[in-house]
């Protein structure tokens, strides 16, 4: 029955139904064969349950602010920023790129917001310069993913919640594995452009820099009200993320005056469009861990390979990355972590590794996940920004999707990329 149903599943979303049907159908299927007597309210109650949680309410906020910067000019002056003191380098375009993802992704935390908002100014600039439309528009989807690592990060939230983990924590142990993307990404790009012989932009005098650097202050005050107001006890991270909404209304509307009173219904709207279709998730994926769990089907599948790694903590940490990047791969993150993390919970506990350490990495499988071929639904935000073919979207992907599994490799062998950051700031 298991086989039929995840074969159901995989059908349903090759007819394009909409993640949560399949996960539901599947649910229902699951628990109607495998746990006839169990009330199926239960699985409504499962439902309910994983939409509970109030650090929640940080996931719409942060949706919020994201689509506020998105509207206003946030993505611009960041763009002058990087551009200002990176432009004139060889392969100066896509380094800004890169970057300007990652600064971006420290503001909104929407890899879907960073897609759109970097990927709608540079891409046509980085086509005149001569660089190739699959390399461009891999670049920007990968890039973009960096977002959920760098804080304020949804996955992190939606981990932090399904293993009970600290939020805060989870945050600040994203930010250097976000960085080495970043410098592999940068390392590569500027592979490309001397391969390709791109010419090289003229440098910005230092008063264009400084320009640039005033213009771009207010903007990188974002992630300081966040991770300060975290990290000094100020805030929680729910509260953090309302913060962050207040912030963005304040520049956006008051200072750069680019958004205005009659733009804040459709706002509002996107992000109520975009809250509603996480939050379904996140509860379907609850019901259907939920059904699983109640059904020992995760003893079965992995309870023999745990048990085989459950004294070495390096397996276990291969086995993690190898299983959530494989679901990634078909389902949507926040899925794969409300199925699989309550699989791994008690290992390690068991094993004794740092569960900030395994929640960074679940979150970087995420990142990979996201833009990883067939179902990585930043490519599907790629299609319908840039209208191209998904062939076309995924055909540069290759090379970005191995630096991200050697930074998930690196990871793993050198566990303090993660945990450095998170000691300094609470040990």
């Amino acid at each position: 029955m298991l086989t039929f149903a995840f074969i159901l599943m995989f059908v349903l979303l090759l007819l394009g139904f909409p993640m949560m049907v399949p996960l539901l159908i599947g649910a229902l299927a699951l628990m109607f064969s495998l746990l006839p007597g169990v009330d199926p309210t239960s699985l409504v109650r499962a439902m309910i349950s994983g939409v509970r949680p109030s650090v929640l309410v940080a996931v719409p906020m942060f949706i919020l602010a994201a689509d506020i910067m998105t509207k206003g000019h946030t993505a611009n002056r960041l763009l002058d920023l990087v551009h200002a003191f990176l432009g004139h380098r060889r392969g100066g375009l896509p380094i800004t790129t890169a970057v300007s993802c990652t600064l971006f992704g420290a503001v909104s935390g929407s890899t879907q917001a960073t897609v759109v908002a970097i990927g709608s100014a540079l891409r046509p600039k980085m086509l005149k310069a001569g660089y190739k439309d699959s390399f461009t528009m891999a670049l920007l989807v990968n890039s973009s993913d960096i977002a959920l690592l760098i804080p304020p990060s949804i996955a992190a939230i939606i981990y932090g919640v399904a293993a009970s983990e600290s939020v805060g924590e989870l945050f600040i142990a994203g930010i250097g594995p976000g960085v080495l993307i970043m410098v592999m990404f940068s390392i590569y790009s500027w592979w490309i452009s001397k391969k390709l012989d791109i010419p090289v932009e003229p440098r910005v005098n230092w008063a264009g820099r400084l320009r640039a650097l005033r213009g771009a202050l207010l903007p990188m005050g974002f992630p300081v009200v966040v991770l300060g107001g975290i990290y000094s006890g100020l805030f929680s991270p729910t509260e953090a993320a309302a913060m962050s909404v207040f912030y963005a209304l304040i520049i956006e509307m008051l200072v750069y005056r680019s958004v205005k009173w009659r733009d804040l219904p459709s706002i509002a709207l996107s992000t109520g469009l975009i809250t509603a279709v996480v939050f379904i998730l996140v509860g379907a994926g609850q019901a259907f861990s939920w059904v699983i769990s109640m059904a020992q089907i995760p003893t079965e599948v992995l309870g023999p390979i745990l048990d085989t790694v459950a004294d070495n903590p390096t397996l276990l940490l291969v086995v993690i990355a190898v299983s959530y990047f494989v679901a990634c791969m078909f389902v949507d993150p926040i899925v794969a972590i409300f199925v699989l993390t309550p699989i791994f919970i008690p290992a390690i506990d068991a094993s004794g590794v740092d569960p900030i350490l395994v929640g960074t990495l679940v979150v970087l499988q995420s990142a990979i996940g996201s833009a990883t071929p067939p179902f990585g639904y930043d490519i599907f935000t790629a299609m319908a920004v840039f209208r191209r073919p998904y062939m076309e979207i995924v055909k540069g992907t290759p090379p970005f999707i191995i630096m991200l599994l050697a930074t998930t490799v690196l990871l793993i062998m050198f566990p303090q990329i993660a945990l450095f950051l998170r000691d300094l700031a609470f040990r």
